[in-house]
């Protein structure tokens, strides 16, 4: 059975949580990412892409992504296509990938964007990377060069932060800089192992 030692690793769009899981992965933690896992589904479907949204989407092999995203962000059909597509293959890989994991016996970290929004892993603890909102859109804008009204519109597709954080089992608070990052990474990694070592 799959997710039985499983964690979602779950935040907002530019709440850092691809800098977290490179931290809890320097810090011993295994985690087994979403994103990377669609990137390379849709890549290896680029041809599908190509057929369905049209080829100014594809270079070569390569998915365009920025550009797709900016056309599934403004059209809820294409999103919806896309999502009908991807969600069932993504799901499969990390159901595989996660059976491997709790062989193990111990805990680790899936990276999944749409945790709350998609309800679609039986995983019952999930960790959230939590940023201020105003923080969030900041970042989001300096980091991808969007408008404000563009940022706005891809942060409100998800779920707020804020509500994010109350269903979360934990928190980790990323509205300072690295090193009070890396310290707030270490200490989760330290209750996990704790907690983990009292069950036995």
């Amino acid at each position: 059975m799959a997710f039985e030692y499983a964690i979602a690793l779950t935040g907002g769009i530019a709440t850092g949580k691809s800098t977290v899981a490179s931290l809890l992965a320097l810090n011993g933690m295994r985690v087994i990412d979403a994103d990377t896992i669609s990137h390379e589904i849709l890549d290896a479907h680029s041809s599908w892409v190509k057929e369905t949204f049209g080829e100014e989407y594809v270079h070569g092999s390569k998915v365009d992504r920025a550009k797709l995203g900016v056309l599934i962000f403004s059209d809820n059909k294409a999103k919806k296509i896309l999502e009908d597509f991807l969600h069932p293959k993504i799901r499969a890989e990390i159901e595989q990938r996660s059976i491997k994991q709790d062989t193990f016996k111990f805990p680790y970290l899936i990276d999944i964007p749409l945790f709350f929004e998609n309800s679609a892993y039986d995983i019952k603890e999930c960790v959230v990377v939590y940023t201020p909102p105003a923080v969030q859109l900041e970042r989001f804008m300096k980091r991808n060069g969007y408008s404000k009204e563009e940022s706005l519109k891809r942060i409100n597709s998800q779920m707020p932060i804020d509500e994010k954080k109350r269903r979360a089992t934990w928190v980790i608070d990323n509205s300072k800089n690295l090193k009070h990052l890396q310290t707030e990474c270490e200490e989760f990694v330290e209750v996990l192992t704790n907690k983990y070592k009292n069950k036995k």
